[in-house]
């Protein structure tokens, strides 16, 4: 795949063509093992490509975990599984100092956080200590052990999980850290048809093979490539005025009393970072205004803190965000 600094609009677009069979090989081989599921698998995909952890929300059963592991198996890149439990510590995740008998010093034992492809299962079962151990690792790719910094691997992304209905044990996560998401995906039930062929291969045990089908080096020839994508500057103007709606929403004709506060300026680089992605994907080496809404919900939903008042009238950051979109004028 060769991609030119210098922008050059009909080659960037002859370069999709070549991501977009490097994406649909490894959508096809998540697809063999994940029936259904195609918006949490292209948004997985979309977060990967875009340099973006990705939080899953979800019920328990619905394949959350396996979707994960399914994504990792296609790359040729290290993976790591952290089961979040209440007595989980942060050394348990970044790792500790020990005590070396034979010289007398201690040496870094690294934690499960030095990988390129990181699942923390049910993120919110752990106290916020825990849940912080993985800021310093998600914003700026590097943890501290002791006295000393260690940089993570350039391809390092987090896929976090947690079950929305069950609040015995669970830790909600600190602002600070939903915002290092840069997707928040809600995993649905599957239609009837999708569940009648999960029960019926589950039943049968058809365990099928997932091949490699990328490695880390394709994974950031495609970053480079999305990266280029081109974007107007009428929809960078579009872009902005979403991220605005949320801060400032009577201007946009929108209730004032329904969000707390809106989404930070991480919203509005996701947005265009993910746009862009999705042309890629598409095949396209340029924005439209429906690659950013397809993207918007993903990008907003855990940024948006409704009211109270918004809470007791039962209408949710979605909605909201329904709202967003159908107020601002598309460009």
């Amino acid at each position: 795949m060769n991609i030119n600094s210098s922008f050059d609009l009909k080659q960037i677009t002859e370069a999709t063509q070549v991501a977009v069979e490097v994406v649909n090989a490894i959508r096809e081989d998540i697809s063999s093992i994940i029936i259904g599921q195609s918006n949490m698998i292209n948004k997985m995909l979309i977060g990967i490509i875009s340099d973006g952890h990705i939080l899953l929300e979800g019920v328990p059963g619905l394949a959350k975990t396996l979707a994960v592991k399914s994504l990792a198996s296609t790359i040729d890149a290290k993976y790591k599984r952290i089961q979040f439990t209440p007595d989980l510590l942060p050394a348990d995740i970044i790792g500790t100092e020990i005590f070396n008998m034979k010289t007398s010093e201690f040496v870094p034992k690294q934690g499960p956080i030095f990988a390129n492809i990181v699942l923390a299962d049910e993120i919110n079962r752990a106290p916020a200590k825990v849940q912080s151990a993985l800021l310093e690792a998600m914003e700026e790719h590097q943890v501290t052990i002791g006295d000393s910094t260690y940089k993570l691997d350039k391809l390092f992304l987090v896929l976090a999980t947690q079950n929305p209905i069950e609040q015995e044990g669970t830790y909600p996560l600190p602002e600070a850290q939903i915002d290092r998401f840069m997707f928040k995906i809600i995993v649905g039930y599957p239609t009837k048809e999708e569940e009648k062929q999960i029960i019926k291969e589950i039943t049968a045990q058809k365990y099928k093979e997932i091949k490699k089908q990328a490695t880390v080096e394709t994974i950031e020839k495609l970053r480079l490539l999305s990266s280029q994508i081109y974007i107007e500057d009428r929809l960078i103007d579009y872009i902005v005025n979403i991220v605005d709606a949320t801060r400032n929403p009577s201007n946009y004709k929108l209730n004032k009393n329904y969000i707390d506060y809106g989404v930070s300026p991480r919203a509005g680089i996701y947005l265009t970072k993910a746009a862009k992605t999705y042309a890629m994907m598409e095949g396209r080496g340029f924005v439209i205004p429906d690659d950013i809404r397809a993207v918007a919900y993903e990008v907003l939903r855990h940024r948006i803190s409704m009211s109270y008042e918004a809470q007791a009238e039962n209408i949710t950051s979605d909605m909201m965000i329904d709202n967003i979109l159908s107020n601002i004028q598309v460009p």
